[in-house]
């Protein structure tokens, strides 16, 4: 190396170590320097704002098909009445009627079921006597004869004019509800 090269990495080590030091210098009455202040702090943007860079040209981007939500469930059936069909052909109802399974399906149907369906499954809860179109009975000929996994698949999709009860009913809670469904019709299954 050269004496200037040497000369001049010696004065710029001196400036940094000597300002650099100033300023990396932990002085709890003043922020330190930042390098790259944009990797920390990125300019925020509304969920449902336009954008110019990304796809879509919203902000708010879904998730990427075939992502399953960290403590999700993969359900490997899509929504709509075949899929519900096939589901009924498919799922089991893993749970043992119990009377420990059956008090819980009817605490989880007290809390989220009976504003629409009633506490006796006919379909009077307090939402249909505000205005809202009643929901199918759930003693009716058709209820009944709905398979289990069926079921399941109304509570995980919905459909129709019931929406989706999967995020605030999990897998196992779900079919603790059809036992106690299954109850209020009078089967033993």
């Amino acid at each position: 190396m050269s004496a200037r090269v040497i000369l001049f990495a010696s004065l710029t080590l001196c400036a940094v170590l000597g300002v650099g030091g100033e300023l990396l210098r932990p002085d709890p009455e003043r922020r330190n320097f930042e390098f790259f202040p944009d990797m920390a702090r990125s300019p925020a943007a509304e969920s449902q704002s336009p954008s110019s860079v990304l796809p879509g040209g919203i902000t708010h981007q879904g998730l990427p098909e075939g992502v399953v939500v960290r403590g999700g469930e993969s359900f490997r059936y899509g929504p709509g009445p075949e899929e519900a069909t096939r589901a009924g052909r498919e799922l089991v109802n893993p749970l043992e009627h119990s009377a420990e399974t059956l008090a819980r399906g009817a605490e989880l149907y007290r809390a989220f079921c009976v504003v629409c369906h009633g506490a006796d499954g006919n379909g009077g809860g307090s939402v249909v006597q505000r205005g809202m179109l009643p929901p199918p009975s759930l003693l009716g000929a058709r209820a009944r004869q709905i398979a289990d996994g069926e079921l399941y698949h109304l509570l995980t999709r919905g459909q129709g004019t019931m929406a989706s009860y999967a995020l605030q009913l999990g897998p196992l809670q779900r079919w603790q509800v059809i036992h106690h469904v299954r109850a209020l019709q009078g089967a033993t299954r």
